[in-house]
């Protein structure tokens, strides 16, 4: 084969995408496929357990390196910084059933089609891969493997009217049927044993499995079986947490996996079928009626309105227009630009009416099927969620390493001693296996995962629900956040405050509402009444919040309930508006609304062309008040107008402009281009929209201020406004600078331009003289030395930015405060790269504009309750942000609460396993019921009650360390080890020393104590006992001696010493005597210890492997604990909790955080010409090409309009 297989092993699936994945060619080989098979029986399974850990080593021992044409075999790699390997078989799809003849071959309909590329002559098959439920074909021509389900993206608009307008022939369809795959989002109930099975061979139960079944080896039955409902319980309760997930997500797409739908058939006409036979390329026929759509379609004819709040969260219907039949040559979506989206008729959506145009009914072309869909992309998104790479976890793992090495030397020890004994063989190696499960604690996973249940379960009282666990340590880490702005900082309506008319390019006296006199009949009135995009629905009148608003305050009516006659254009289901019974008087007795151009968030504007009652046809347009001016003739426009705009945007109103124009008679008005019709208009005056401040908003971003929490605003809003609203709510403080960042492209070269200008407070005058400008650039100077200073930019700066200025990104990112006019791909960009920074970042955000930034984030929270927040970690049922600092307090006590678990289960491990290689030193070791009692009695129930300490109240400006390996953890872990292990050498060798010891005789301390003899009958037991321990020549079973008595008394004490020493409260929990529960539970070990220690009752002693011991030698452990318990208390206060000694320690020794964003701001720190005031720098013409759609998971049906203008 020479190198072509290794030159072609290799290429990569979905490049440039969220889900890109990289995927090499194998070829099975049946003699390794042998040798396999030997291994796995030789090995008792424990290969085949191996191999299922690690796919990788599953295919590089069956298989051989090929080219991806030859493979039967392939491995997928995740291109991230986890680099997971999945295994996949290659499999075949026969068409030959469908293709007889040769004018069956799909060739003759498309000759570019991947249908027809990836079959292979002549056996007529096509080969196949499945990836995260989407199939991918081998296309023969360009060598690779494809994604089929969706429409190619090359086709041209004119190119979809003719191919698909009139139908696939029935042979078509079939094909496609059987090489896509159902059109269907089925996601399976996973069975219970299936998730049982993934459970059990989890490694940690595996290992817990291999420590069980020592212990019945060695008959420690009770602790065995204590472990085994403990880890069925924990097994038992992930496994129905998985299976109401999956029985959730099985309920939420399985609505609409088969609908009847209509199809129109080439040659056949309409043909009646089930949703799940559709393909892509497939005519569907929209009925009148509501549908819910079972797939993504390009509409091609006639008019919807759609309800796509399950897919968005927002619940505004939404008008679609069909697909322009433009002859250029511009792939379709490249053609409609950013608008694409008002074409499509997503999946899962309901369509609320239809309305056709002249050619007769609704049709559209199916463009996506499956999972490929838009509500497939959703699905996809929570079956297979972006691994979480958090320290802690990869820390557990190398702590994990380093007690199983620890392990590994205590097993050496014990065969040594063991073996230079002279004990058996088989005595020796379960001695040494014991070690293991000792040294590297079982309980460890169930006890850090009882912490994070008792955090969602507190979170859940307060109304925030978390759908991934194990973010919750995360969220003690956050310090940046990102809002979103309307309905999250702000209300989510607006309140219409007043019209500003415009007459003969001059402002005319201010209107204000609600007033008692109502708006007089004019241009800007009949634009209020005939702008927007509402419908009536269920009685209702429905549509964006500001639409609403306007139309209200107009007190005219939509009558929606006949056909208009309009003369030369036949009969159109026509929206008709008329005066109200509120309503002032109006000269006419309706407007119809003739024709929408739905609002587009890339043009900023919406318009319709409506025609009063017996009279003319007019344009009204609204939107972006600087997009409605460029609009309008220049005569027009007052010439007071910029400052007019900037006068109420600095108050932080929303402002809306509005613009109208005559169209002359006789012009078909459904067939104008929308370029023409918004020209040459006339300016109407301007429309303001108050957007209130929620109450909660301020008092939130003080606290996460003061907590040193970084609040960012990412909006779709007018930059102006939006800086306005993060002044007010406190993010940009009032001494501080606002620096407005514009970033243009260079028209006709590939460079750009970027340019620092200061934002002056409300001051509308431009600096014009000279000697003011250098005042004002003096004193922004001493504002921005003090680091004093926010930066703010438009989304279309941030995208040229991160096209042309990469290296100045990190740098604005900084300081950038105020991010406006974002869309929702932006906003999931703008989350990661600040993530690059090394930030934590957490985004709120109220739905579906957000849905990607939710996702992306560490830490995303919903403030909706719909669908679309499904793909958020956290959501909350109070609409408010005051959840945020709620879950940072949460996540900071959660981690604290992890990592005093873990060093408590080090040294409760630590201390057991000292205790034991100390009494290996003499052949001895702990009984069974004294191994219990530490294991069950002690450590399981403090293990348990332990995280019960709630999180304190006030957020520090600081956070819990994000690591278990950072000096203060380790060190109080080194000390805590060392206090122990000095604890029990010294109460080992001590006890040794003493008079009344012997070796032999366990007995000789209480009898050789004449003061302690109490009546005969005990003496004479006792004797009888001595008697018989004599015959058997040394103890009862073994265990019984003065050594092992002083040892596993004072290391069970300690236990609870170190447990004490350990559960911290403040500043990230409450102080521990809050925990009741924990606290009693000690106090109760500690009365059962202390009985134990003082207790002479023969049964106890002689159950728990004990024996009896001078008060006085008593008396001495309590003393020795009570040192060890001072001086461990004093080391934790005055050295490790002791914040300002580790600061200094850090200033001595120059240690700075290794985070990019700290390194970044010492940098500019010293950098004197940062930022650039007033000045343009220019970009070489080479431009880093950044995806249209800025990476990250932004949800495809998302366009905000409300957030836009």
């Amino acid at each position: 084969m020479g190198e072509d297989p290794a030159k072609n092993h290799y290429a990569q699936l979905n490049q440039g995408e969220e889900n890109e994945m990289e995927i090499f060619g194998y070829k099975t080989q049946g003699w390794r496929r042998v040798l396999c098979i030997a291994g796995y029986i030789l090995s008792c399974g424990a290969l085949l357990l191996l191999f299922y850990w690690k796919p990788e080593w599953d295919v590089w021992a069956h298989c051989i390196r090929c080219s991806l044409e030859e493979a039967d075999v392939v491995l997928l790699r995740t291109t991230d910084e986890f680099r997971i390997y999945s295994r996949k078989t290659v499999t075949w799809i026969s068409v030959s059933a469908l293709i007889k003849s040769r004018s069956d071959y799909p060739a003759t309909a498309e000759e570019d089609s991947i249908f027809s590329k990836a079959i292979m002559k002549p056996s007529l098959q096509v080969k196949s891969i499945q990836v995260q439920k989407i199939r991918y074909v081998w296309n023969i021509c360009a060598k690779q493997f494809q994604k089929v389900g969706a429409l190619e993206d090359h086709h041209t608009c004119s190119a979809i009217h003719a191919k698909f307008g009139s139908g696939l022939t029935c042979n078509e369809q079939n094909v496609r049927r059987i090489i896509c795959g159902p059109n269907t989002i089925d996601v399976p109930v996973i069975p219970i044993w299936k998730l049982l099975i993934k459970e059990v061979l989890n490694p940690f139960y595996v290992f817990q499995l291999f420590s069980v079944c020592l212990w019945f080896a060695e008959d420690y039955m009770e602790y065995a079986t204590a472990i085994i409902i403990m880890s069925l319980l924990s097994i038992f309760l992930t496994v129905y947490d998985l299976r109401q997930q999956s029985v959730k997500l099985h309920r939420l797409v399985e609505s609409h996996n088969n609908i009847m739908v209509t199809v129109c058939r080439n040659k056949e006409g309409f043909q009646e079928l089930e949703s799940h036979h559709l393909v892509p390329g497939d005519m569907l026929v929209l009925k009148e009626g509501k549908t819910l759509l079972p797939c993504d379609a390009i509409l091609i004819s006639g008019q919807c309105i759609v309800n796509e709040s399950m897919l968005t969260g927002e619940s505004i219907p939404v008008t679609k227009t069909h697909l322009p039949q433009a002859d250029n040559f511009k792939p379709w979506r490249m053609h409609c630009a950013e608008d694409y989206k008002k074409h499509i008729l997503f999946c899962g959506t309901e369509v609320v009416q239809t309305k056709a145009d002249d050619r007769g009914v609704v049709k559209a072309v199916v463009l996506r099927t499956g999972f490929n869909t838009a509500k497939g992309d959703l699905v996809r998104s929570i079956l297979y969620p972006k691994p979480m790479n958090f320290k802690l976890y990869r820390d557990a793992l190398r702590f994990l390493m380093c007690l199983v090495a620890f392990a590994a030397i205590g097993m050496i020890y014990t065969v040594c001693v063991f073996a230079l004994n002279g004990e058996e063989a088989g005595e020796v190696v379960k001695k040494a296996l014991d070690v293991i499960t000792i040294a590297v604690p079982p309980a460890l996973p169930a006890a850090l995962t009882t912490g994070i249940i008792y955090t969602q379960q507190r979170l859940k009282k307060k109304g925030i629900f978390c759908i991934s666990p194990q973010r919750i340590n995360m969220c003690g880490q956050l310090n940046l956040i990102c809002f979103d702005k309307t309905g999250t900082l702000t209300e989510d309506g607006l309140d219409l405050w007043g019209l500003l008319p415009s007459e003969r390019n001059c402002f005319q006296d201010f209107h204000s509402f609600p007033a008692d006199r109502s708006l007089p009949w004019g241009p800007a009135f009949r634009a209020m009444a005939v702008c927007h995009s509402l419908i009536v629905w269920e009685g209702k009148i429905q549509g964006d919040p500001l639409d609403v608003k306007m139309f209200e305050a107009t007190n005219w009516v939509i009558d929606d309930s006949s056909g208009h006659q309009i003369e030369g254009q036949g009969s159109t289901h026509a929206r008709v508006v008329r005066p109200g019974p509120k309503a002032s008087s109006a000269p006419v007795e309706g407007v119809t609304i003739l024709h929408q151009f739905p609002f587009s968030s890339a043009l900023q504007r919406m318009s319709v062309i409506a025609q009063e009652i017996g009279g003319e046809q007019q344009v009204f347009t609204k939107g972006a008040p600087e997009m409605v001016a460029m609009l309008c003739r220049a005569e027009t426009v007052p010439s007071n107008f910029e400052s007019k705009l900037l006068l109420y945007t600095a108050q932080g109103f929303r402002v809306i402009g509005l613009a109208c124009k005559s169209l002359q008679a006789g012009k078909q008005s459904t067939d104008l281009p929308r370029e023409e019709v918004e020209s040459d208009l006339t300016f109407l005056g301007l429309l303001i929209m108050e957007n209130r401040l929620k109450r909660e908003t301020k008092p939130v971003l003080e606290e996460l201020s003061a907590a040193r929490i970084r609040s960012v605003m990412v909006t779709g809003d007018n930059i102006q406004t939006a800086v306005t609203v993060a002044k007010n709510a406190g993010m940009i403080s009032p001494t501080n600078r606002v620096i407005l960042v514009e970033a243009n492209k260079i028209p006709g070269s590939f460079s750009a331009s970027i340019t620092w200008k200061p934002l002056e407070g409300n001051k509308t005058e431009d600096y014009g003289s000279l000697e003011h400008d250098s005042q004002t650039e003096r004193r922004i100077r001493l504002a921005l030395g003090s680091g004093q200073y926010h930066f703010a930019m438009s989304g279309k700066s941030y995208q040229i930015i991160a096209q042309h200025f990469r290296h100045l990104l990190p740098k604005l990112l900084l300081n950038g405060t105020v991010f406006a006019r974002m869309s929702p791909g932006q906003k999931s960009s703008l989350v990661e790269e600040f993530q690059k920074l090394d930030y934590f970042v957490g985004m709120c955000g109220d739905g579906a504009n957000d849905c990607g930034a939710l996702k992306v984030a560490h830490a995303g929270i919903s403030l909706s309750e719909q669908e679309a927040s499904v793909a958020s970690p956290f959501t909350s049922r109070t609409p408010s942000i005051a959840c945020v600092p709620e879950l940072i307090r949460e996540g900071r006590a959660a981690l604290v609460t992890s990592f005093c678990m873990f060093k408590y289960m080090a040294l409760y491990s630590t201390i057991q396993y000292l205790g034991v290689l100390l009494l290996y030193w003499q052949l001895n070791s702990f009984g069974n019921y004294q191994f219990l009692f530490q294991d069950l009695a002690i450590t399981t129930v403090i293990g348990v009650t332990m995280s019960f300490t709630g999180a304190y109240p006030k957020l520090v400006p600081y956070r819990p360390p994000s690591q278990l390996i950072s000096p203060p953890l380790l060190l109080s872990v080194v000390l805590n080890i060392l206090f122990s292990l000095s604890l029990q050498i010294f109460g080992f060798v001590v006890v040794q020393e003493q008079p009344w010891y012997s070796k032999t005789d366990i007995h000789s301390a209480c009898l050789s104590m004449n003061n302690h003899i109490e009546n005969s009958s005990s003496i004479s037991s006792l004797g009888l006992h001595g008697m018989r321990d004599g015959a058997h020549g040394q103890t009862d079973n073994g265990y019984k001696s003065y050594e092992n008595t002083t040892v596993w008394l004072l290391s069970t004490i300690n236990c609870l010493i170190v447990a004490l020493v350990f559960s911290k409260g403040k500043p990230f929990r409450q102080p521990i005597y809050t925990n009741y529960v924990f606290i009693l539970v000690l106090i109760g070990q500690l009365g059962i210890c202390l009985f134990l220690m003082f207790a002479d009752i023969d049964d106890l002693y002689s159950k728990m492997d004990l024996v009896c011991t001078p008060t006085m030698w008593r008396i001495s452990m309590v003393i020795m604990l009570a040192v060890t318990l001072a001086v461990s208390f004093l080391v934790e206060e005055a050295v490790i909790e002791n914040r300002p000694l580790w600061l200094l320690l850090k200033k001595t020794f120059r240690y700075h955080s290794k985070s990019h964003y700290k390194r970044l701001q010492r940098v500019l720190e010293q950098d004197s010409a940062w930022p650039p005031l007033n000045e343009t720098f220019f970009s070489d013409s080479v431009a880093i090409s950044v995806e249209g759609n800025m990476g990250g998971h932004s949800n495809p049906t998302f366009d905000s309009n409300e957030d836009t203008l």
